[in-house]
């Protein structure tokens, strides 16, 4: 994962605070824990991931 690129949500404050970041691919999305990029990371298929993130929005 070290090669894939990275991004954090825009309401991410510059100290760290409680994030997670993305990485997606052609069909998977990647999450990890900003404050600990070398921990665990999170594998969704995409579709399942963008379906999550438009539940949210609209919940």
């Amino acid at each position: 994962m070290a090669t894939q690129r990275w991004r954090k949500s825009s309401y991410s404050n510059g100290n760290g605070g409680n994030c997670v970041e993305l990485s997606t691919q052609p069909h998977t999305t990647a999450v990890r824990d900003s404050k600990n990029p070398e921990g665990d990371v999170l594998l969704f298929p995409a579709k399942a991931f963008a379906a999550f993130l438009t539940s949210i929005k609209t919940d």
